[in-house]
């Protein structure tokens, strides 16, 4: 078992997204999980990601606030507690259209070695 204290958590520049602090909860490190990595992020009002795609799955979940998300013209929003699954290669964007700070929990498998 390992233990990993949210304030150790690295913080970490996700790609295309904007105003956004993200940190890495687990994964990336000596004894941290195999297979997959956990990373935290909070988006201000107005910030968000995309659009673009990933290689690999992901899951979101929403822990406050309401994230919209766009694929393929189509717009759904998600808040606490729901799980948004986006499988790879599927273009998306993100953003926060309310007020209140959107934090959320991303969970996705590492990167392929080349």
């Amino acid at each position: 078992m390992q233990i990993k204290r949210f304030s150790d958590a690295p913080h970490y520049e996700a790609p295309n997204h904007f105003d956004c602090k993200s940190m890495r909860l687990a994964g990336f490190e000596e004894g941290g999980p195999e297979n997959f990595w956990v990373g935290c992020s909070h988006f201000l009002p107005g910030g968000g990601a995309g659009p673009d795609s990933s290689p690999m799955e992901k899951v979101y979940v929403i822990l406050t606030g309401e994230l919209t998300i766009r694929v393929d013209g189509k717009e759904q929003k998600a808040g606490p507690m729901d799980s948004v699954t986006i499988p790879s290669g599927e273009v998306r964007e993100i953003v926060n259209e309310g007020n209140d700070i959107v934090t959320m929990i991303i969970a996705m498998p590492y990167p392929p070695t080349s």
